[in-house]
């Protein structure tokens, strides 16, 4: 039976020796029940006043409560804040909340708190690792804005077990058997399944309180609370009672702390649990066997330590240490050689060599280091070394280079001479890419191209070709050093990709003199004596100037061919030919009167063939053009053959056409 207080009304451990869930105010069928909703009808009116009667009374100065003294729990308040709990309503549970956690001994290894929110959804409003004092906690409940929607209490049930208890949202491990209490308060039925996922929670060490107010369907509440539900399952048949019903339930959730009212003898620390406890021990200690006594950790016996060079125990933690010669670096692990040449007081002429605990001075190549250990002195590497000269050798700083005699070339291994070299070049062709060429003489072009190299010695030693293609923009397809085959160059040549757009000659010319032939890009130096030819390509006006980079491609030394095929411009291609430039450029309307190219390629190239007219040239480089162009014009007249059988074809097709029309 109930027990009641002088007045009538249910004392605060009313429900303690009840089997059935305790439920706390009166019967709804009894007369009382009839009168007091009658009752209620009649001051609605005056509802407001009674409001701020009740807030006015709430906020008198109450007697200080008595905190619990238990061992530490996790506890998460699940509040129920759908559209049936109305403003006032949720203020009241706003004051159970608080009332509760005024009685716990909080902190960060005392009692943990968490609130979360839900209705249709569920809102963290903070989690157990967030705060850890009453202030700060109250605070943030009464910032709570309910959700007022719907009430998906399985769906609460659910995000307190997979995320507000978990220990990344400040949940203790189980192993420390730490007790995980949820308190779910709610009005209503649920609109979801709770049966299966409260079970789930249970079983995942969550204990729990199934709370219901007014509207509560009991079968809910049994369902979702822990054995047994005479302990677990509470029923306030108003949202006034849930006051009187905070006082109890602060009654079970403290109990006696064991390691306050007994001798535990635990040598650190204590921790209490419901009916027992456990000790613990400090940062960098282990408990020993007797489970009460602590020992240092020695860190470095396991060898998980990470020190590079030498760990050394402290207690209950370590450092590392690094051998003479060497510091440790910012991740206190691993250690850097000391450099003691950047104290920059070595004095070394050329470099200085760290070693442990001291450094040495080093020389450059072609040099050696003095008695004194600092400076040093060039060697001549042509008396010290075999060279391999042929001719003669010239040492410079550190290094050496041969060269021949006047009307020798020196070859590609860089040491024999010969009159000739077999022919060696380095190429570069220029072709336009524009949009005026049209896919199909571009590949008519391609095909130019690879007739040249069938026709050249190509090796790495021998003769290099290099290509660019130019539109609006310029492309090095391949520059001299990546091929060193003749397959291999006509095989890129063929995937190489027509452009289109416009006609940018000036700034292909610029690209040739500044990257195709450097060094960088495969060009032998000059000193080698390997002629280096550029040969243009293009069938429209350059739609930039040409005059500057045509100019400074001479004067480097590029003997330059300037080929014209259309609407080519024949003050352009003059500009771009080398001198004497009636021998260095041609124009035509098609491919057919290109032929001519191979006598006045002999004619003036030469000095024997142009009669002391022209600039008088090595025999090497005579003998080397006069071979290009010649081998050249015989691939120009075969280019020509193939394009008058293909605009015979294309006009007997036009033809046909015609003829059907």
């Amino acid at each position: 039976m109930l027990r009641r207080d002088r007045e009538g009304r249910p004392s605060p451990g009313a429900c303690q020796h009840q089997e059935q869930p305790c439920t706390l105010g009166v019967s709804p069928s009894s007369p009382k029940a009839v009168w007091s909703r009658r009752a209620m009808m009649n001051l609605l009116p005056v509802a407001p006043l009674l409001l701020l009667l009740l807030t006015t009374l709430e906020a008198r100065p109450k007697p200080a409560a008595l905190k619990c003294r238990t061992g530490p729990m996790d506890i998460v308040f699940v509040i129920d804040s759908s559209r049936s709990v109305r403003p006032f309503e949720f203020e009241i549970m706003r004051q159970f909340m608080m009332d509760i956690i005024g009685s716990l001994d909080l902190g960060p290894n005392a009692t943990r708190v968490g609130v979360i929110q839900y209705s249709s959804q569920v809102q963290n409003i903070f989690s157990l690792k967030t705060f850890f004092t009453r202030v700060d906690m109250e605070n943030a409940i009464n910032s709570i804005v309910p959700l007022a929607q719907g009430t998906m209490t399985g769906l609460a049930i659910q995000y307190a077990m997979n995320v507000a208890f978990t220990t990344q949202e400040g949940a203790r491990p189980l192993h420390k058997k730490i007790p995980r209490i949820a308190i779910i308060v709610t009005d209503g039925r649920p609109q979801d399944r709770v049966t299966e996922v409260a079970t789930q929670a249970q079983n995942a060490g969550i204990e729990i309180y199934a709370v219901g107010i007014q509207r509560a369907d009991m079968n809910s509440l049994r369902a979702m609370a822990s054995p047994p539900l005479e302990e677990h399952v509470f029923l306030v048949e108003s949202f006034e009672l849930i006051q009187q019903f905070g006082k109890q339930f602060q009654d079970k959730l403290c109990a006696v702390d064991m390691c306050m009212d007994q001798e535990h003898g635990c040598q650190h620390s204590c921790v209490s649990t419901p009916g027992s406890f456990y000790c613990e021990c400090n940062p960098g200690y282990r408990l020993n066997v007797d489970a009460k006594t602590c020992s240092p950790i020695d860190a470095c016996a396991d060898g998980r330590h990470g020190c590079q060079h030498q760990c050394v125990s402290t207690r209950g933690s370590y450092s590392c240490r690094c051998r003479a010669g060497y510091y440790l670096n910012q991740d206190k692990k691993s250690c850097s050689m000391i450099d003691y040449c950047s104290f920059r007081n070595h004095s070394c002429q050329h470099e200085c060599v760290s070693i442990p605990n001291g450094h040495y001075c080093r020389c450059r190549s072609g040099f050696t280091l003095q008695p004194d250990s600092r400076s040093c002195r060039a060697t001549d590497l042509c008396n010290g070394v075999d060279h391999g000269c042929e001719f003669k050798c010239v040492s410079t700083e550190g290094s050496f280079y041969c060269v021949c005699p006047e009307g020798q070339h020196l070859q590609g291994d860089g040491k024999a001479c010969s009159k000739c070299g077999g022919g060696h070049i380095d190429l570069v062709m220029v072709i336009d890419g524009s949009k005026s060429v049209r896919p199909q003489n571009f590949e008519l072009v391609k095909q130019f191209v690879n007739r040249i190299v069938d026709l050249l010695e190509v090796s790495a030693h021998g003769t290099r070709v290099g290509l660019v293609q130019y539109s609006s923009r310029v492309r090095t397809e391949f520059p001299l050093n990546k091929y060193h085959s003749a397959d291999e160059i006509k095989k890129a040549v063929m995937e190489v990709e027509y452009m289109e757009k416009g006609t940018m000659t000036g700034l292909a010319l610029k690209h040739m003199v500044e990257h195709s032939f450097s060094e960088l890009e495969g060009a032998r130096p000059l000193s080698h004596n390997i002629p280096r030819i550029g040969l243009v390509f293009t069938d429209g006006r350059s739609q930039d100037d040409i005059s500057e980079w045509a100019r400074r491609a001479k004067e480097s030394g590029i003997v330059m061919f300037a080929v014209g095929v259309g609407k080519a411009v024949e003050e352009e291609l003059r500009a771009i030919a080398s001198e004497p430039v009636e021998q260095h450029f041609s124009y035509s309307a098609d491919f057919t009167t290109m032929t001519h190219l191979v006598e006045n390629f002999k004619l003036n190239i030469c000095p024997e063939e142009g009669k002391g007219e022209m600039e008088i040239r090595g025999l090497c480089e005579c003998e080397v053009l006069v071979q290009f162009q010649t081998n050249t014009v015989a691939i120009l007249r075969s280019l020509t053959e193939k394009l008058a059988q293909m605009t015979a074809r294309l006009e007997d097709l036009e033809k046909q056409i015609a003829d059907k029309k």
